[in-house]
């Protein structure tokens, strides 16, 4: 990812938690050597230091066998906003667009334990809707390993992660605050969490 100095995000912890919030991410790999992507929840763990990405494909998904032949890469990218040149001092500017995105790549591996599969399950219940589990618990088993049956479950273990924070910080301060009032009462969401990442309260 094209990356200028001013827009790195070097802390791995920001990086993370970025990933956690935002963990509906787009996964891509090559297939008969043209790109595919498909888009899944992740659950992004740190063991010892290293960020592990955890998700499934529908085992019909032919990206799931296409996973597995080389390196992933995995886009997290959500809060974006089209940037005025109106904000800027000078005439003399052209419209952008501020976001945050991080991308990390590394080798699925896959999860064919039934129990660990349903272990993965069980963090994915956690993390999105805690209040399924009592449900989930307390189905059938026969209907349980079906349904885990019918999915590719893998884990990655990252060994690139980059990661962009592109808010404006090449322009004057004066510029910045512009975009951050007009942001703060903006009707668009996306417009709105952008001016709070921007005044640091993302």
């Amino acid at each position: 990812m094209y990356t200028p100095k001013h827009f790195q995000m070097p802390d791995v912890r920001e990086a993370v938690s970025f990933m956690q919030r935002y963990s509906f991410a787009t996964m891509v790999n090559t297939l008969d050597g043209v790109p595919v992507a498909t888009h899944i929840p992740f659950i992004v763990e740190q063991r010892d230091g290293t960020i592990v990405l955890l998700s499934h494909f529908a085992k019909a998904n032919p990206q799931a066998a296409a996973s597995f032949n080389g390196t992933s890469l995995v886009i997290f990218s959500e809060p974006h906003a089209y940037i005025s040149p109106s904000n800027y001092e000078k005439v003399q500017n052209v419209p952008t667009w501020n976001y945050i995105s991080v991308h990390a790549y590394g080798r699925a591996k896959l999860i064919s334990d039934v129990a660990d599969i349903e272990v993965l399950l069980k963090k994915m219940i956690g993390f999105y809707e805690q209040g399924y589990m009592q449900q989930w618990d307390n189905l059938e088993d026969d209907y349980k390993l079906k349904m885990m049956k019918g999915i590719v479950a893998f884990e990655i273990v990252v060994d690139d992660l980059q990661a962009k924070k592109k808010l404006s910080q090449n322009r004057t301060e004066a510029e910045q605050q512009n975009i951050i009032e007009t942001f703060s009462k903006s009707g668009d969401a996306n417009e709105r969490q952008i001016g709070k990442y921007m005044s640091g309260k993302g």
